[in-house]
């Protein structure tokens, strides 16, 4: 169901989620947008270059924190900007997984029926999205 303009108000909390994050995802993942960067599946390599061990392509970090919005606005196509700021890697571990926290709140509403939410993307208690904004048209 789509939530309407007048049930919208500055500073409500949209429900959190959490999303695991494992290797299967990334896999699934780089064969659905084409991203095959070795280090989103290859520990060795993305070691040498740096990193603790595979991360996680950040469209996945960004969608799963936009799918929030999108869930509670009801309708997807609602969203007309995000936008976002990667501070730091989403380390995926094998075997297991890793947990992904997105809560979100409203900034502000404007006479227009455009929507501004705030949203902020943990791992461990770690920012891993910095200036994470959607803004929705709602009627």
């Amino acid at each position: 169901m789509r939530i309407a303009l007048d049930q919208v108000a500055v500073g409500d909390e949209l429900p959190a989620q959490t999303f695991d994050i494992d290797r299967a995802m990334l896999i699934r993942y780089a064969g659905a947008s084409g991203d095959f960067n070795v280090i989103h599946w290859n520990a060795r390599v993305a070691q040498s270059v740096g990193l603790p061990d595979v991360i996680a392509h950040g469209m996945i970090t960004m969608a799963l924190a936009a799918r929030v919005v999108t869930d509670w606005a009801g309708d997807p196509g609602a969203m007309v900007e995000y936008q976002a700021r990667f501070t730091r890697p989403v380390v995926v571990p094998d075997p297991g997984s890793t947990r992904l926290t997105v809560t979100a709140k409203v900034a502000a509403v404007e006479a227009d029926g455009r929507v501004s939410v705030d949203i902020t993307a943990t791992v461990d208690g770690q920012t891993v999205l910095a200036k994470t904004r959607a803004v929705l048209r709602l009627s």
